[in-house]
Protein backbone atom coordinates (compact mmCIF):
# COMPACT_ATOMS: atom_id res chain seq x y z
CA UNK A 1 0.00 0.00 0.00
CA UNK A 2 1.19 3.47 -0.61
CA UNK A 3 2.82 5.02 2.65
CA UNK A 4 2.56 8.85 2.69
CA UNK A 5 4.92 8.65 5.29
CA UNK A 6 7.81 7.41 3.57
CA UNK A 7 5.52 7.46 0.14
CA UNK A 8 6.55 3.94 -0.48
CA UNK A 9 4.19 2.51 -2.80
CA UNK A 10 4.14 -1.67 -3.04
CA UNK A 11 0.76 -2.71 -4.45
CA UNK A 12 0.47 -6.50 -6.48
CA UNK A 13 -0.52 -4.78 -9.77
CA UNK A 14 -1.37 -8.11 -11.34
CA UNK A 15 -3.78 -8.92 -8.27
CA UNK A 16 -5.05 -5.71 -7.51
CA UNK A 17 -5.09 -3.51 -11.05
CA UNK A 18 -7.69 -1.37 -9.77
CA UNK A 19 -6.47 -0.68 -6.73
CA UNK A 20 -3.07 0.14 -8.24
CA UNK A 21 -4.28 2.56 -10.78
CA UNK A 22 -6.27 4.20 -7.84
CA UNK A 23 -3.59 4.63 -5.92
CA UNK A 24 -0.36 5.58 -7.68
CA UNK A 25 -2.39 8.19 -9.90
CA UNK A 26 -3.26 9.61 -6.18
CA UNK A 27 0.85 8.78 -4.96
CA UNK A 28 2.32 9.82 -7.82
CA UNK A 29 0.12 13.35 -8.40
CA UNK A 30 -0.63 12.75 -11.56
CA UNK A 31 -4.70 13.99 -11.64
CA UNK A 32 -6.57 15.48 -8.57
CA UNK A 33 -10.10 13.93 -8.79
CA UNK A 34 -11.26 16.47 -6.42
CA UNK A 35 -12.42 19.00 -9.14
CA UNK A 36 -16.42 19.56 -8.52
CA UNK A 37 -17.69 19.20 -11.74
CA UNK A 38 -18.21 15.24 -12.31
CA UNK A 39 -16.22 13.13 -15.21
CA UNK A 40 -13.60 16.44 -14.98
CA UNK A 41 -10.27 16.68 -13.17
CA UNK A 42 -7.08 19.03 -12.44
CA UNK A 43 -3.96 17.53 -14.43
CA UNK A 44 -1.12 18.00 -12.34
CA UNK A 45 2.58 18.40 -13.28
CA UNK A 46 3.80 14.92 -13.65
CA UNK A 47 1.46 14.25 -16.01
CA UNK A 48 1.33 17.38 -18.22
CA UNK A 49 5.07 17.39 -18.60
CA UNK A 50 4.79 13.96 -20.07
CA UNK A 51 2.21 14.49 -22.47
CA UNK A 52 3.93 17.81 -23.43
CA UNK A 53 5.97 15.22 -24.78
CA UNK A 54 3.64 12.90 -26.29
CA UNK A 55 2.08 15.75 -28.24
CA UNK A 56 5.50 16.59 -29.47
CA UNK A 57 6.34 13.19 -30.89
CA UNK A 58 3.27 12.92 -31.97
CA UNK A 59 3.08 16.74 -34.14
CA UNK A 60 6.23 16.16 -35.39
CA UNK A 61 6.23 13.32 -36.94
CA UNK A 62 2.01 14.47 -38.22
CA UNK A 63 3.87 17.71 -39.56
CA UNK A 64 6.61 15.55 -41.62
CA UNK A 65 3.95 14.07 -43.53
CA UNK A 66 2.01 17.30 -44.67
CA UNK A 67 -0.25 17.75 -41.75
CA UNK A 68 -0.67 21.56 -41.01
CA UNK A 69 -1.74 22.52 -37.38
CA UNK A 70 -4.65 24.96 -36.58
CA UNK A 71 -6.95 25.85 -33.91
CA UNK A 72 -10.62 26.00 -34.09
CA UNK A 73 -12.70 27.36 -32.01
CA UNK A 74 -14.05 25.07 -29.11
CA UNK A 75 -18.01 25.96 -29.92
CA UNK A 76 -19.92 24.75 -33.03
CA UNK A 77 -23.41 25.92 -33.70
CA UNK A 78 -26.13 23.36 -33.63
CA UNK A 79 -26.95 23.98 -36.70
CA UNK A 80 -23.01 22.35 -38.30
CA UNK A 81 -24.10 19.27 -36.56
CA UNK A 82 -27.74 18.81 -38.05
CA UNK A 83 -26.26 19.08 -41.45
CA UNK A 84 -25.08 15.31 -41.34
CA UNK A 85 -27.82 13.05 -39.66
CA UNK A 86 -26.08 9.94 -39.03
CA UNK A 87 -23.21 12.17 -37.21
CA UNK A 88 -25.46 14.24 -34.86
CA UNK A 89 -27.91 10.99 -33.91
CA UNK A 90 -24.69 9.41 -32.74
CA UNK A 91 -23.35 12.37 -30.47
CA UNK A 92 -26.52 14.29 -29.30
CA UNK A 93 -26.43 12.14 -26.36
CA UNK A 94 -23.04 13.35 -25.20
CA UNK A 95 -22.74 17.20 -26.11
CA UNK A 96 -22.64 19.53 -23.57
CA UNK A 97 -24.57 22.57 -24.86
CA UNK A 98 -24.01 26.10 -24.16
CA UNK A 99 -27.83 28.19 -24.43
CA UNK A 100 -27.02 31.39 -22.32
CA UNK A 101 -24.39 34.22 -23.48
CA UNK A 102 -24.28 36.17 -19.65
CA UNK A 103 -27.91 36.32 -18.51
CA UNK A 104 -29.03 36.32 -22.49
CA UNK A 105 -30.65 33.72 -24.30
CA UNK A 106 -28.77 32.70 -27.41
CA UNK A 107 -30.18 32.48 -30.75
CA UNK A 108 -28.79 28.98 -31.57
CA UNK A 109 -27.47 26.35 -29.01
CA UNK A 110 -23.68 26.10 -29.07
CA UNK A 111 -22.58 22.78 -28.76
CA UNK A 112 -18.98 22.25 -26.82
CA UNK A 113 -16.93 20.08 -29.29
CA UNK A 114 -17.36 16.24 -28.39
CA UNK A 115 -15.46 16.50 -31.89
CA UNK A 116 -14.52 18.73 -35.16
CA UNK A 117 -15.52 17.17 -38.21
CA UNK A 118 -18.34 19.71 -38.68
CA UNK A 119 -16.79 22.81 -37.62
CA UNK A 120 -13.37 21.84 -40.20
CA UNK A 121 -15.27 20.64 -43.00
CA UNK A 122 -17.33 24.15 -42.88
CA UNK A 123 -14.45 25.59 -43.41
CA UNK A 124 -12.80 23.22 -45.94
CA UNK A 125 -15.93 24.51 -48.56
CA UNK A 126 -14.16 27.25 -48.34
CA UNK A 127 -10.47 26.84 -48.31
CA UNK A 128 -10.92 24.19 -51.35
CA UNK A 129 -11.26 24.92 -54.66
CA UNK A 130 -8.89 22.98 -57.14
CA UNK A 131 -7.34 19.97 -57.21
CA UNK A 132 -4.15 21.40 -56.64
CA UNK A 133 -5.32 22.32 -52.56
CA UNK A 134 -5.59 18.05 -52.43
CA UNK A 135 -4.88 16.21 -50.19
CA UNK A 136 -5.88 19.03 -47.66
CA UNK A 137 -4.02 17.41 -44.36
CA UNK A 138 -5.22 19.65 -41.21
CA UNK A 139 -5.09 18.72 -37.54
CA UNK A 140 -5.25 20.67 -34.18
CA UNK A 141 -4.32 19.52 -30.55
CA UNK A 142 -7.71 20.30 -28.41
CA UNK A 143 -9.55 19.72 -25.21
CA UNK A 144 -13.07 17.83 -26.18
CA UNK A 145 -16.13 17.17 -24.19
CA UNK A 146 -18.37 14.32 -24.05
CA UNK A 147 -20.83 13.99 -21.77
CA UNK A 148 -20.15 10.07 -20.80
CA UNK A 149 -23.04 8.62 -18.71
CA UNK A 150 -20.69 5.80 -17.37
CA UNK A 151 -18.84 5.45 -14.62
CA UNK A 152 -15.74 8.01 -15.18
CA UNK A 153 -12.58 6.93 -14.57
CA UNK A 154 -9.38 9.34 -14.65
CA UNK A 155 -7.89 9.23 -18.12
CA UNK A 156 -9.51 6.17 -19.15
CA UNK A 157 -12.60 7.95 -19.01
CA UNK A 158 -13.65 11.43 -18.41
CA UNK A 159 -15.78 14.22 -19.62
CA UNK A 160 -13.15 16.38 -20.76
CA UNK A 161 -10.29 14.63 -23.05
CA UNK A 162 -6.98 16.00 -24.47
CA UNK A 163 -6.28 14.68 -27.96
CA UNK A 164 -5.36 15.80 -31.69
CA UNK A 165 -7.51 15.33 -34.26
CA UNK A 166 -6.67 15.05 -37.97
CA UNK A 167 -8.88 15.77 -40.76
CA UNK A 168 -8.11 15.65 -44.18
CA UNK A 169 -9.39 16.26 -47.87
CA UNK A 170 -8.64 13.96 -50.92
CA UNK A 171 -9.41 13.65 -54.82
CA UNK A 172 -10.51 9.94 -54.61
CA UNK A 173 -11.10 7.13 -52.77
CA UNK A 174 -7.74 5.58 -53.11
CA UNK A 175 -6.18 8.54 -51.77
CA UNK A 176 -8.73 8.10 -48.60
CA UNK A 177 -8.12 4.94 -48.16
CA UNK A 178 -4.36 5.82 -48.22
CA UNK A 179 -4.54 8.51 -45.90
CA UNK A 180 -6.12 5.50 -43.63
CA UNK A 181 -2.90 3.65 -43.60
CA UNK A 182 -0.93 6.32 -43.08
CA UNK A 183 -2.84 7.23 -39.63
CA UNK A 184 -1.82 3.28 -38.66
CA UNK A 185 1.67 3.93 -39.77
CA UNK A 186 1.59 6.76 -37.77
CA UNK A 187 0.29 4.98 -34.78
CA UNK A 188 2.87 2.56 -35.04
CA UNK A 189 5.79 4.84 -34.64
CA UNK A 190 4.44 6.91 -32.22
CA UNK A 191 2.35 4.26 -29.94
CA UNK A 192 4.95 1.61 -30.25
CA UNK A 193 8.11 2.50 -31.00
CA UNK A 194 8.16 6.01 -28.87
CA UNK A 195 5.85 5.32 -26.39
CA UNK A 196 6.23 1.32 -26.05
CA UNK A 197 2.76 0.35 -25.94
CA UNK A 198 1.44 -3.34 -27.75
CA UNK A 199 -1.33 -2.46 -30.04
CA UNK A 200 -3.53 -4.76 -32.24
CA UNK A 201 -5.18 -3.05 -35.37
CA UNK A 202 -8.82 -3.79 -35.87
CA UNK A 203 -11.72 -2.68 -38.41
CA UNK A 204 -14.44 -2.32 -36.45
CA UNK A 205 -17.55 -3.79 -37.21
CA UNK A 206 -20.38 -1.80 -38.91
CA UNK A 207 -22.46 -1.61 -35.27
CA UNK A 208 -19.57 0.10 -34.01
CA UNK A 209 -18.25 2.61 -36.17
CA UNK A 210 -17.77 6.28 -36.48
CA UNK A 211 -20.83 7.75 -36.46
CA UNK A 212 -21.17 9.06 -40.27
CA UNK A 213 -17.84 6.69 -41.44
CA UNK A 214 -18.00 4.26 -44.06
CA UNK A 215 -15.22 2.56 -42.27
CA UNK A 216 -13.48 2.29 -39.18
CA UNK A 217 -10.30 1.33 -37.70
CA UNK A 218 -8.94 1.10 -34.20
CA UNK A 219 -5.84 0.16 -31.74
CA UNK A 220 -6.67 -1.84 -28.77
CA UNK A 221 -4.16 -2.03 -26.19
CA UNK A 222 -3.86 -4.96 -23.75
CA UNK A 223 -4.46 -3.94 -20.23
CA UNK A 224 -2.70 -6.47 -17.96
CA UNK A 225 -5.55 -7.54 -16.86
CA UNK A 226 -6.87 -8.62 -19.97
CA UNK A 227 -9.18 -5.56 -20.73
CA UNK A 228 -8.49 -3.56 -23.64
CA UNK A 229 -8.30 0.06 -24.38
CA UNK A 230 -8.92 2.07 -27.56
CA UNK A 231 -6.44 4.19 -28.42
CA UNK A 232 -6.31 5.92 -31.88
CA UNK A 233 -9.05 5.07 -34.42
CA UNK A 234 -9.13 6.04 -38.01
CA UNK A 235 -12.06 6.69 -40.05
CA UNK A 236 -12.66 6.69 -43.41
CA UNK A 237 -16.33 8.88 -43.67
CA UNK A 238 -19.34 8.59 -45.81
CA UNK A 239 -19.14 11.45 -48.86
CA UNK A 240 -22.24 12.70 -46.98
CA UNK A 241 -19.84 14.93 -45.20
CA UNK A 242 -18.52 16.41 -47.93
CA UNK A 243 -22.10 16.56 -49.57
CA UNK A 244 -23.63 18.36 -46.12
CA UNK A 245 -20.75 20.87 -46.05
CA UNK A 246 -20.04 21.42 -50.11
CA UNK A 247 -17.41 20.19 -49.97
CA UNK A 248 -15.65 20.34 -53.46
CA UNK A 249 -13.05 20.46 -55.99
CA UNK A 250 -12.06 20.88 -59.71
CA UNK A 251 -10.40 18.17 -61.22
CA UNK A 252 -8.05 18.47 -63.61
CA UNK A 253 -10.47 18.27 -66.66
CA UNK A 254 -12.70 21.25 -65.06
CA UNK A 255 -14.99 18.93 -64.02
CA UNK A 256 -16.48 19.67 -60.18
CA UNK A 257 -16.33 16.88 -57.74
CA UNK A 258 -17.07 15.80 -53.93
CA UNK A 259 -13.84 15.14 -51.75
CA UNK A 260 -12.99 12.06 -50.17
CA UNK A 261 -12.57 12.88 -46.28
CA UNK A 262 -10.78 11.10 -43.61
CA UNK A 263 -10.74 11.91 -40.28
CA UNK A 264 -7.73 10.40 -37.47
CA UNK A 265 -8.11 11.15 -33.45
CA UNK A 266 -5.16 10.19 -30.82
CA UNK A 267 -6.16 10.97 -27.65
CA UNK A 268 -3.18 11.88 -25.83
CA UNK A 269 -4.50 11.70 -22.00
CA UNK A 270 -6.11 9.03 -22.69
CA UNK A 271 -2.93 7.23 -24.28
CA UNK A 272 -0.86 8.48 -21.22
CA UNK A 273 -3.76 5.93 -19.10
CA UNK A 274 -1.78 3.01 -21.29
CA UNK A 275 1.68 3.95 -20.73
CA UNK A 276 1.30 4.31 -16.97
CA UNK A 277 -0.84 1.02 -16.83
CA UNK A 278 1.55 -1.15 -18.98
CA UNK A 279 4.88 0.13 -17.71
CA UNK A 280 4.28 0.47 -14.31
CA UNK A 281 4.79 -1.97 -11.93
CA UNK A 282 4.34 -2.91 -7.90
CA UNK A 283 6.88 -0.24 -7.04
CA UNK A 284 5.05 2.68 -9.23
CA UNK A 285 5.22 4.38 -12.83
CA UNK A 286 7.87 2.98 -15.10
CA UNK A 287 8.07 5.64 -17.81
CA UNK A 288 10.25 5.36 -21.32
CA UNK A 289 13.38 7.61 -21.18
CA UNK A 290 11.83 9.78 -24.42
CA UNK A 291 8.51 10.89 -22.76
CA UNK A 292 9.19 10.59 -18.92
CA UNK A 293 8.63 13.91 -16.91
CA UNK A 294 12.25 13.99 -15.80
CA UNK A 295 14.90 11.54 -17.46
CA UNK A 296 17.59 11.91 -14.65
CA UNK A 297 17.12 12.80 -10.78
CA UNK A 298 20.22 13.44 -9.25
CA UNK A 299 19.92 12.85 -5.57
CA UNK A 300 22.95 13.63 -2.78
CA UNK A 301 23.37 11.42 0.16
CA UNK A 302 23.99 14.37 1.88
CA UNK A 303 23.09 18.16 2.02
CA UNK A 304 26.92 19.17 2.21
CA UNK A 305 28.05 21.77 -0.07
CA UNK A 306 30.84 19.91 -2.24
CA UNK A 307 27.91 17.72 -3.01
CA UNK A 308 25.25 19.95 -3.86
CA UNK A 309 28.45 22.14 -5.88
CA UNK A 310 28.88 18.78 -7.84
CA UNK A 311 25.26 17.53 -8.02
CA UNK A 312 24.68 21.09 -9.99
CA UNK A 313 27.85 20.41 -12.23
CA UNK A 314 26.35 17.13 -13.52
CA UNK A 315 23.29 18.93 -13.80
CA UNK A 316 24.45 21.55 -16.25
CA UNK A 317 26.40 19.13 -18.00
CA UNK A 318 23.56 16.67 -18.84
CA UNK A 319 20.90 19.68 -19.94
CA UNK A 320 23.28 20.64 -22.67
CA UNK A 321 22.44 17.59 -24.17
CA UNK A 322 18.85 18.03 -23.98
CA UNK A 323 17.85 16.06 -20.92
CA UNK A 324 15.59 16.78 -18.16
CA UNK A 325 17.46 16.85 -14.95
CA UNK A 326 16.69 17.37 -11.23
CA UNK A 327 18.45 17.62 -8.28
CA UNK A 328 16.65 15.86 -4.69
CA UNK A 329 17.51 18.53 -1.96
CA UNK A 330 14.81 17.82 0.24
CA UNK A 331 15.43 16.83 3.93
CA UNK A 332 14.00 12.70 3.78
CA UNK A 333 16.32 10.32 4.42
CA UNK A 334 18.26 8.78 1.59
CA UNK A 335 15.91 5.36 0.96
CA UNK A 336 12.93 7.64 0.80
CA UNK A 337 14.25 9.35 -1.84
CA UNK A 338 15.49 6.33 -3.74
CA UNK A 339 11.80 4.77 -2.92
CA UNK A 340 9.92 8.30 -4.17
CA UNK A 341 11.81 8.79 -7.49
CA UNK A 342 11.34 5.11 -8.23
CA UNK A 343 7.70 5.37 -7.34
CA UNK A 344 7.41 8.28 -9.82
CA UNK A 345 9.43 6.57 -12.47
CA UNK A 346 11.83 8.59 -13.47
CA UNK A 347 14.62 6.24 -15.54
CA UNK A 348 17.97 6.99 -14.10
CA UNK A 349 19.32 8.21 -10.50
CA UNK A 350 22.61 9.08 -9.85
CA UNK A 351 23.89 8.71 -6.26
CA UNK A 352 26.03 10.98 -5.69
CA UNK A 353 28.13 10.64 -1.78
CA UNK A 354 31.80 11.02 -0.14
CA UNK A 355 32.72 7.84 -1.92
CA UNK A 356 31.92 8.36 -4.95
CA UNK A 357 33.61 11.55 -5.12
CA UNK A 358 36.42 10.98 -3.87
CA UNK A 359 36.62 7.36 -6.10
CA UNK A 360 35.48 10.00 -9.10
CA UNK A 361 32.71 7.74 -9.76
CA UNK A 362 28.61 7.65 -10.03
CA UNK A 363 26.04 5.10 -8.39
CA UNK A 364 23.48 4.96 -11.12
CA UNK A 365 19.93 3.16 -10.73
CA UNK A 366 18.11 1.89 -13.71
CA UNK A 367 14.45 1.83 -13.13
CA UNK A 368 13.57 -0.32 -15.95
CA UNK A 369 16.00 -3.03 -14.78
CA UNK A 370 16.02 -2.13 -11.36
CA UNK A 371 19.14 -2.65 -10.50
CA UNK A 372 22.56 -0.23 -10.09
CA UNK A 373 25.99 -0.17 -11.31
CA UNK A 374 28.83 1.91 -11.07
CA UNK A 375 30.66 3.63 -13.38
CA UNK A 376 33.53 6.31 -13.97
CA UNK A 377 32.50 9.82 -14.05
CA UNK A 378 34.02 10.83 -16.99
CA UNK A 379 32.06 8.19 -18.92
CA UNK A 380 28.55 9.66 -17.60
CA UNK A 381 28.14 11.68 -20.77
CA UNK A 382 28.53 8.30 -23.29
CA UNK A 383 26.40 5.95 -20.81
CA UNK A 384 23.81 8.35 -21.22
CA UNK A 385 23.91 8.83 -24.68
CA UNK A 386 23.91 4.98 -24.96
CA UNK A 387 21.72 4.13 -22.72
CA UNK A 388 18.77 6.10 -23.95
CA UNK A 389 18.30 4.34 -26.49
CA UNK A 390 18.54 1.21 -24.72
CA UNK A 391 16.47 2.17 -22.44
CA UNK A 392 12.97 2.38 -24.50
CA UNK A 393 13.90 -0.61 -26.53
CA UNK A 394 14.05 -2.74 -23.53
CA UNK A 395 10.68 -1.28 -22.42
CA UNK A 396 9.62 -1.82 -25.79
CA UNK A 397 10.88 -5.80 -25.62
CA UNK A 398 9.02 -6.12 -22.05
CA UNK A 399 5.70 -5.06 -23.05
CA UNK A 400 5.60 -6.62 -26.28
CA UNK A 401 5.74 -9.84 -24.11
CA UNK A 402 2.52 -8.91 -23.13
CA UNK A 403 0.24 -9.95 -26.29
CA UNK A 404 2.00 -13.24 -26.31
CA UNK A 405 -0.08 -16.08 -25.91
CA UNK A 406 -2.85 -13.78 -25.02
CA UNK A 407 -4.87 -14.35 -27.84
CA UNK A 408 -6.65 -17.92 -27.97
CA UNK A 409 -8.88 -20.00 -30.47
CA UNK A 410 -12.62 -20.14 -28.80
CA UNK A 411 -15.48 -21.94 -30.63
CA UNK A 412 -18.55 -21.36 -28.01
CA UNK A 413 -19.93 -19.07 -25.45
CA UNK A 414 -18.07 -20.97 -22.51
CA UNK A 415 -14.81 -21.20 -24.46
CA UNK A 416 -15.15 -17.20 -24.57
CA UNK A 417 -15.84 -17.02 -21.54
CA UNK A 418 -13.15 -18.99 -20.56
CA UNK A 419 -10.35 -17.16 -22.42
CA UNK A 420 -11.65 -13.44 -21.31
CA UNK A 421 -11.69 -14.47 -17.04
CA UNK A 422 -8.04 -15.51 -18.11
CA UNK A 423 -7.49 -12.05 -19.42
CA UNK A 424 -7.07 -12.97 -22.40
CA UNK A 425 -8.69 -12.19 -26.51
CA UNK A 426 -10.85 -14.80 -27.98
CA UNK A 427 -10.42 -15.51 -31.54
CA UNK A 428 -13.61 -16.72 -32.77
CA UNK A 429 -15.52 -17.66 -36.34
CA UNK A 430 -18.44 -15.13 -36.71
CA UNK A 431 -21.49 -15.21 -38.64
CA UNK A 432 -21.34 -11.36 -40.09
CA UNK A 433 -19.95 -7.89 -38.64
CA UNK A 434 -21.28 -5.91 -41.94
CA UNK A 435 -24.60 -6.52 -40.86
CA UNK A 436 -25.47 -3.73 -37.86
CA UNK A 437 -27.41 -4.69 -35.31
CA UNK A 438 -26.69 -8.47 -35.62
CA UNK A 439 -28.11 -11.03 -32.65
CA UNK A 440 -24.85 -12.83 -32.27
CA UNK A 441 -22.76 -9.62 -31.20
CA UNK A 442 -25.61 -7.98 -28.39
CA UNK A 443 -25.37 -11.91 -27.22
CA UNK A 444 -21.73 -11.46 -26.41
CA UNK A 445 -22.64 -8.14 -25.11
CA UNK A 446 -25.30 -8.76 -22.78
CA UNK A 447 -24.21 -12.60 -21.90
CA UNK A 448 -20.76 -12.61 -21.43
CA UNK A 449 -19.85 -8.35 -21.01
CA UNK A 450 -17.30 -8.47 -23.47
CA UNK A 451 -17.28 -6.60 -27.27
CA UNK A 452 -16.34 -7.84 -30.91
CA UNK A 453 -13.54 -5.99 -31.32
CA UNK A 454 -13.41 -6.33 -35.41
CA UNK A 455 -11.09 -7.78 -37.59
CA UNK A 456 -7.69 -7.85 -38.16
CA UNK A 457 -6.76 -5.41 -41.64
CA UNK A 458 -5.17 -9.05 -43.10
CA UNK A 459 -7.25 -11.42 -44.24
CA UNK A 460 -7.34 -14.46 -41.55
CA UNK A 461 -7.47 -18.15 -42.87
CA UNK A 462 -10.30 -19.58 -40.54
CA UNK A 463 -7.68 -22.81 -39.04
CA UNK A 464 -10.77 -24.67 -37.86
CA UNK A 465 -13.40 -21.79 -36.63
CA UNK A 466 -15.45 -22.67 -39.80
CA UNK A 467 -18.80 -21.63 -37.97
CA UNK A 468 -20.14 -18.46 -35.58
CA UNK A 469 -19.31 -19.24 -32.05
CA UNK A 470 -22.78 -17.83 -31.75
CA UNK A 471 -24.91 -18.79 -33.95
CA UNK A 472 -23.34 -22.15 -35.41
CA UNK A 473 -23.77 -20.49 -38.68
CA UNK A 474 -21.19 -20.58 -41.08
CA UNK A 475 -18.63 -17.90 -40.37
CA UNK A 476 -17.78 -15.39 -43.02
CA UNK A 477 -14.82 -13.50 -40.90
CA UNK A 478 -12.74 -14.42 -37.99
CA UNK A 479 -13.34 -11.77 -35.32
CA UNK A 480 -11.74 -10.88 -31.83
CA UNK A 481 -13.62 -10.33 -28.93
CA UNK A 482 -12.52 -9.05 -25.47
CA UNK A 483 -13.92 -6.62 -22.54
CA UNK A 484 -12.91 -3.35 -22.40
CA UNK A 485 -12.23 -0.03 -20.68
Amino acid sequence: MANEGNIIFNIEKAKHFSEWFTEIIKTAELADIRYNVKGFLVFQPWSVLCMEKMYNHLEKIMRKKGHKPYFFPTLIPESNFNLEGEHVQGFSPEVFWVTKGGSAELPEKLALRPTSETAFYQMFALWIRSYKDLPFKTYQRANIFRYETKATRPFLRSREFHWVESHCAHASEKDAENQVHEDMATTKEVLHDIFGLPFIFFERPSWDKFPGANRTFAADVLNPDGKVIQQPSTHLLSQDFAKAFNVKFTDEQGKEKYAYITCYGPAISRIFASVVIVHGDNQGLVFPWSISPVNIIIVPITSTPILIKKASQLKQELEELNIDVEIDTSDKTPGEKFYFWEMKGVPLRIELGNKEMKNKELTIYRRDLNKKETIKEENLISYIQATSKSYDANLINKTDELFKNRIKNACSKEDISSVINQGKIARCGFCSVSKAGTPCAEIVEKELGAKVRGTKLEKESFNGLNKCVICSKKANEVVYIAREY
